[in-house]
């Protein structure tokens, strides 16, 4: 499937500011199947866009307005061609990969709750039926309510609460599934057709002795199709937040997001 993808932010601050530094993870990967044929990222006011590769392969997009301003808006158009199923061009792991997908974090810890949470649900000898049962009963156990966590919340809170977003669900499938010693990380990017309004869309990819890399969404309780576009990879959401900047000036500062994913 060929898709477009329209990502525009505009940050806007209450009084000008003197500069603002801004690293953004929006180009589409190049790998595993899906092709990013065109990417483009502008800034207004204009300035240098240069780039990176983080640790885990991810394409960063960096700059620094220096002048005085009070918004600043980022437009990113990508032109993508995803796979009809998800496969990896690679699954062989680091000792230091391994570590990493396997640990716990901040946001998919491994608390009592999660890791009971998780046993309750596991079966013995199968790890792949252990990430379906697993995915399945997150999935059918939490609901999906925008604005009942937020960006900061945790994966054992979201498991309390019952509630919560796509970035929830998918720190909740990965403290539960490296409780049960599969190697997981976490995945960001976009979703045709979804039905949901969020800016961006994430879900999970487990790593399975008999079958590699499996990418798996327990939101819509099924492995990636050809509508999902992925953009970074990493532990989790703190790897591969769409933005992350910091600002010089006492203004207080407002940031939307709108994003379009068509057919092109």
């Amino acid at each position: 499937m060929r898709l477009r993808i329209e990502h525009v932010t505009t940050f806007t601050y209450d009084q000008p500011i003197s500069e603002a530094y801004t690293e953004m993870r929006l180009k589409p990967l190049d790998a595993d199947g899906q092709r990013c044929l065109s990417f483009q990222l502008t800034t207004e006011p204009q300035d240098a866009v240069l780039r990176y590769s983080d640790p885990f392969g991810n394409d960063v997009r960096h700059f620094d307005v220096i002048q005085p301003h009070q918004k600043l808006m980022v437009a990113a158009v990508s032109d993508v061609l995803t796979a009809d199923s998800y496969a990896a061009d690679s699954s062989i792991l680091s000792p230091l990969d391994e570590f990493d997908f396997l640990a716990p974090t901040e946001y998919a810890p491994h608390t009592p709750e999660l890791i009971a949470f998780s046993n309750a649900h596991a079966i013995t000898g199968d790890p792949f039926a252990t990430a379906l049962a697993l995915m399945h009963t997150i999935h059918n156990n939490l609901v999906y309510e925008k604005g009942a966590t937020d960006v900061t919340t945790a994966a054992d809170q979201a498991l309390s609460l019952g509630r919560g977003v796509c970035q929830d669900f998918s720190h909740i499938m990965l403290a539960v599934c490296r409780i049960q010693s599969i190697p997981a990380r976490y995945v960001s990017g976009y979703l045709y057709n979804s039905g949901f309004t969020a800016a961006s869309h994430a879900w999970v990819d487990i790593l399975l002795p008999e079958r590699g890399w499996v990418s798996l969404d327990p939101t819509h309780d099924g492995e990636q199709t050809a509508q999902y576009v992925r953009v970074a990879v990493g532990r989790d959401y703190a790897d591969v937040p769409p933005t992350r900047g910091i600002f010089k000036g006492n203004a207080k500062e407002q940031m939307t997001v709108k994003v379009s994913v068509a057919v092109s």
